[in-house]
């Protein structure tokens, strides 16, 4: 556990830089190749493609450039972002970072269990609480580079622990692995110790949070 705790740290610490330069008035302009799947203002209709509304500019322009540069695999945007520079990225971001997040609602049967891991983790099992990264509301740290949360479809945080699960043991990227969370591995860590039933709690908790 307290190897975990310094790994989170650490990381904390190689997120923190400069901060995207994004205009968000350009990046409107740059968003319709996006709004098909996740939104006119970022919040998709379709459960399986993330909300990006109200996600911090560090975190969405690292996602854009692992995309791009391969080192996440999601075969829906292959290709999508090799067309757009760096600043047009960081403008894209800076759009969907002030747009609001349409928030779910979650599994009143779910909600204790997913409350208490968010909030306490399971320290029986090594699976620190989220709130510490991404805060108890579930907005995220926008200059540590850690996502905002709350709202987000169910089903699409679920997908995403169980990719990071795969990832903790694969050798390289693909569209079923996540291991774009650094070499302290900290997501896949986290994943890699969470029951397929935790996840669900969790992810529904989620999904209503804010």
């Amino acid at each position: 556990m307290k190897k975990l705790i310094v790994s989170l740290f650490v990381l904390s610490g190689l997120l923190t830089g400069a901060q995207a330069a994004g205009n968000a008035e350009a990046g409107k302009a740059l968003t319709a190749v996006c709004a098909g799947c996740h939104g006119v203002d970022g919040n998709s209709a379709v459960a399986s493609f993330p909300k990006l509304a109200g996600q911090g500019e560090k975190y969405l322009v690292k996602q854009m450039h692992d995309v791009k540069d391969g080192n996440r695999v999601i075969i829906e945007m292959t290709g999508l972002l090799n067309g757009f520079n760096d600043q047009q990225l960081d403008d894209i971001a800076a759009y969907y970072a002030e747009q609001s997040i349409q928030v779910g609602q979650a599994n009143a049967d779910l909600v204790k269990l997913g409350e208490s891991l968010y909030k306490a983790g399971n320290a029986k099992t090594g699976v620190p609480s989220c709130a510490g990264c991404h805060a108890s509301n579930g907005e995220g740290n926008s200059v540590g580079g850690f996502p905002a949360l709350g709202g987000q479809h169910a089903a699409y945080i679920a997908t995403q622990l169980k990719k990071f699960q795969t990832g903790y043991r694969a050798e390289a990227p693909s569209a079923d692995a996540r291991q774009n969370d650094g070499d302290t591995m900290v997501m896949r860590s986290i994943a890699f110790n969470l029951k397929d039933f935790e996840i669900e709690a969790l992810a529904s908790y989620i999904q209503g949070l804010h």
